[in-house]
């Protein structure tokens, strides 16, 4: 199916349920890891509590509406109100998002949230996109992106080298797996599976849900603990539904947004090991890795930031306790 019969058929998904009320938020979303999902639905349920049922959420899951860059177009043009996506996909509209591509910048699940949670660090980036018509209000947990591999296990950096790996359509992605010796491949999560069964793919990198969700785990069958990146999901909203919304319901908003966040780090790490587990009965082993060498491998990428980039690492790594 081609692009604009694809955008017709989206339109008139959302137009016959009937989604044309002021007081109904139009929310779409790509397929998710569960503890994702159900913190989008939660956020639902605060929404329409705390405003006594004046604004509720209608969700259109698992890419009835497009891919996610796709939804964040259609919020453009206020024929959607909200969705979440990746932030590596974010960096296409507002390059501060590049930031969070950038491998190894932190040091561990603490300091990733530490560092998110922190208002002076996140509004601005989430403001960065308000004249693109989008605004972020919170972000989800996505875990720690590894490389996953269908024939050769990823156990050392010379093992990434000439593979065809398949990356976020983010900048910053291709850069880090170019420096990593491999060839990246920027494609949308949909493609994947075929081809990594078809050897278009010799890899790709995400956390573990990608082998049991989208089901990888069926055709890659080596899992390799690098955690190169934590990259986390943005929910945005458009300035358009922003503006149509009252003081009152903004506010409820994004009250119901952060607390669906602290809602979401409840359930992530034992969804996490129970994904791992399911992938083990699929036949997946499972690779620890020394990352010095890929740290070090990548680290001119720093060096090529600019400066309003490099002032969002220095904070990012100070939440943490890094100089």
């Amino acid at each position: 199916m081609n692009r604009p019969i694809k955008t017709l058929t989206a339109l008139a998904l959302i137009l016959s349920a009937g989604a044309a009320s002021a007081e109904t938020l139009r929310f779409g979303y790509a397929q998710n890891a569960a503890p994702t999902v159900e913190a989008m639905h939660k956020f639902g349920e605060l929404v329409e509590e705390k405003t006594g049922g004046e604004v509720t959420v209608q969700f259109f899951p698992d890419s009835q509406l497009g891919g996610e860059r796709e939804m964040v177009e259609m919020l453009q043009g206020g024929a959607l109100d909200m969705t979440k996506v990746s932030a590596g996909l974010m960096e296409s509209f507002g390059p501060v998002y590049g930031i969070f591509a950038m491998p190894y910048l932190f040091d561990s699940q603490d300091h990733y949230y530490t560092a998110l949670d922190d208002a002076s660090i996140m509004q601005p980036i989430y403001d960065s996109t308000r004249d693109q018509g989008v605004v972020g209000l919170t972000y989800y947990n996505s875990g720690a992106r590894n490389f996953y591999t269908t024939e050769v296990p990823v156990e050392s950096l010379d093992d990434l080298k000439g593979l065809k790996i398949r990356v976020l359509q983010s900048p910053t992605a291709i850069r880090m797996t170019e420096l990593l010796g491999a060839t990246p491949v920027a494609m949308g999560q949909a493609e994947v599976y075929t081809s990594l069964q078809q050897g278009i793919l010799d890899g790709a990198e995400n956390n573990e849900s990608a082998l049991t969700i989208a089901r990888h785990g069926e055709v890659a069958k080596h899992y390799s603990y690098d955690a190169h990146t934590r990259i986390p999901d943005i929910l945005l909203i458009g300035t358009m539904t922003l503006d149509r919304l009252s003081e009152e319901h903004h506010a409820a908003v994004l009250e119901a947004a952060k607390e669906s966040t602290d809602f979401h780090k409840t359930l992530w790490d034992a969804s996490i090991e129970t994904e791992k587990a399911a992938a083990a009965e699929m036949g997946v082993n499972f690779y620890e890795v020394d990352v010095t060498p890929f740290r070090e491998a990548v680290a001119p990428m720093y060096e090529e930031l600019d400066a309003d980039k490099k002032a969002v690492v220095e904070a990012i790594r100070a939440a943490g306790g890094v100089k």
